[in-house]
């Protein structure tokens, strides 16, 4: 894409490309986007070529993509062979990524069915409550936990 005149202040860089105003200014901290110039009253200005990256980094965001991801595939050329390599490889281990926390989501899933299970409305009291508070107890009876897992993105 051929790169255009910075021309959209950030709000109508943001309409056209779906990212809001704070996102921009998030993803150019991030590196993921170049800031342009500014305009004679100190306005950041996006050219087209901008809004194809914004949009770029949505999709990618929308596929759950981590920014590291994301800058991995911005930096890539579609025009060479290697850099298609790279994309099939960096593609790759996000689906490895989404396949672990598929795993993670269908546990997830069974735990609060069975959560759900224990109560039917019928007692004195909620059974789901009482569980949940006999976790949270039980949770702080057990030896010390690590850091939690890390999120992918």
């Amino acid at each position: 894409m051929s790169d255009s005149v910075a021309q959209w202040r950030i709000g109508e860089a943001a309409r056209r490309s779906g990212v809001s105003a704070v996102n921009i200014r998030y993803y150019e901290k991030e590196s993921l986007l170049k800031a342009h110039g500014r305009s004679a009253s100190s306005y950041r200005l996006y050219s087209d070529s901008d809004i194809h990256q914004l949009r770029f980094i949505r999709l990618c965001r929308a596929m759950d993509m981590s920014l590291d991801e994301v800058r991995t595939l911005l930096a890539l050329d579609w025009a060479r062979k290697s850099d298609c390599d790279a994309a099939r490889d960096a593609l790759d281990a996000h689906l490895s990524h989404v396949r672990t926390r598929l795993q993670e989501l269908h546990a997830l899933e069974r735990d609060l069915q069975t959560l759900r299970n224990r109560c039917d409305g019928s007692d004195d009291h909620c059974h789901i409550i009482a569980a949940l508070h006999a976790q949270a107890d039980a949770q702080a009876l057990s030896a010390p936990r690590s850091a939690p897992a890390k999120r992918h993105v």
